[in-house]
């Protein structure tokens, strides 16, 4: 994935990295989702679950959906 390189949070890029590759091997958009929301938990186990669905939907979206250059608002972690 060309985007990865340009992702400076490491739960972001994991997160993309999972829902792609999950997807790739013929996971269903609901499961993806649901796994990516669950590592962005591991990363940040004190994100309410509303949070961390919202942040990986906007992640999908802006780095997969609209292949969108530049960072997103994110998380506040490096």
């Amino acid at each position: 994935m060309a985007q990865e390189s340009l992702i400076a949070r490491r739960c972001e890029r994991a997160v993309v990295t999972a829902y792609s590759e999950l997807r790739q091997i013929g996971s269903d958009d609901m499961s993806a989702f649901q796994a990516c929301t669950a590592l962005y938990r591991i990363h940040h186990p004190e994100s309410s679950i509303n949070e961390a669905r919202r942040l990986v939907a906007e992640w999908i979206d802006h780095h997969l959906v609209r292949k969108a250059p530049g960072p997103t608002d994110g998380c506040l972690c490096d």
